[in-house]
């Protein structure tokens, strides 16, 4: 664990400037080359199975249009975590309006980008590369993270693009404000089908109850085009730790995910978003759906976008699985834990990969032990 947490650090002696992504790079510099990673020059093999589902008779309350989204969501997440879905509920026009104002802020100059740069110790605002948090293996993207739930100001969102520039960007900020609004929505009918998907009991309520304090962090991410995109990764391998991810991609593609000893690429279906599921909901199920292993590559003729919206559990809450599937499988597959825990945990020892969740577990149990 020594080792892991040493990669992990704040290089204090380096200029952050000097790592802002530059597209006409001939040779990237050495931050951004993932030497050691043994996927990066790995090709995608074909295309994942992982099926498209319409919502709509969910939505209905029909109930043989449940049965069938459901059985198609268990065949996804036992096998690899994550399914796209179609008729979710959040407005094409609205889509469009998050994407062109994504784009328009990327496209600000860097001097303006900066002036929403994250703050020592906050979750949001704009940085480039995670250059503030690791000094090698960096991805090859830029990022604005912005915070939203609903156990404070109503327009948390919009608030921070006030704060941060007077509301230069006021009609981003309220664009993003309703986009999480209504992702929030989604997210728990989500929790919902994930439930009758496990076989739930109580009226399918137990994971929306959850989470219906869910504090969830939107990220906009933006891959510049690359000269020598088989040296780094967009976003390196790994499994996000919060419970799902609800990702609108656009149409270029890049998302890739390993399965069967493979890596399978998903491609972009218009006006679907995609459901990843992370490590909190694998613990949440006791083990039974997986944690989905992803990583997006970047390539040389033009950028990508993508916003993650990331539902994450209220800090303080206990998590642990229904107690049905803790008999059906015949006990925990893992401790009793919180999300400030595993939150703490991949900010200050360890960087997310595919085996968060194991080592996490074994953290956990050894800092209980001393303080015992």
């Amino acid at each position: 664990m020594e080792q892991i947490c040493n990669d992990i650090h704040e290089d204090k002696t380096m200029d952050s400037s000097m790592l802002f992504i530059q597209e006409d790079h001939d040779h990237l510099p050495d931050q951004f080359i993932w030497s050691n990673d043994p996927h990066v020059s790995q090709t995608a093999i074909g295309v994942l199975d992982a099926p498209i589902i319409d919502l709509q008779g969910f939505f209905r309350h029909d109930k043989e249009a449940t049965l069938h989204a459901a059985n198609l969501v268990k065949k996804s997440c036992v096998s690899h975590g994550v399914f796209q879905i179609v008729n979710h509920g959040i407005d094409p026009s609205l889509l469009a309006l998050v994407d062109e104002h994504a784009r328009a802020f990327f496209k600000l100059p860097i001097t303006e980008k900066l002036k929403y740069k994250k703050k020592e110790g906050s979750v949001v605002g704009f940085t480039s590369a995670h250059a503030h948090r690791f000094a090698k293996n960096l991805p090859w993207k830029e990022m604005l993270t912005l915070e939203y739930h609903e156990n404070g100001p109503d327009e948390i969102v919009a608030d921070f693009f006030k704060s941060a520039l007077g509301g230069q960007l006021k009609e981003t900020g309220l664009i993003y404000q309703n986009y999480c609004h209504s992702l929030k929505k989604l997210a728990l009918e989500i929790f919902e089908l994930l439930d009758i998907s496990l076989g739930g009991v109580d009226g399918h309520q137990y994971y929306r109850e959850l989470f219906k304090d869910c504090i969830s962090l939107l990220r906009c991410n933006y891959y510049p085009r690359c000269n020598q995109p088989n040296l780094t990764n967009g976003v390196g391998p790994h499994c996000d730790p919060t419970s799902i991810t609800l990702l609108y991609q656009d149409q270029v593609g890049g998302l890739e995910v390993f399965t069967d000893n493979k890596w399978k690429s998903v491609p972009p279906h218009r006006d679907a978003l995609v459901v990843i599921l992370g490590d909190t909901f694998k613990a949440l199920s006791n083990g039974k759906y997986q944690s989905c292993l992803h990583r997006v590559i970047v390539n040389n003729y033009t950028p990508r976008l993508s916003l993650a919206f990331f539902v994450n559990p209220r800090g303080d809450k206990v998590l642990k699985p229904p107690q049905q599937l803790v008999e059906e499988h015949g006990g925990r597959e893992y401790p009793d834990f919180t999300w400030e825990e595993y939150f703490y945990f991949t900010q200050k020892h360890y960087r997310p990969d595919g085996d968060t969740l194991e080592n996490f577990t074994k953290w956990l149990s050894s800092n209980r032990a001393t303080n015992i």
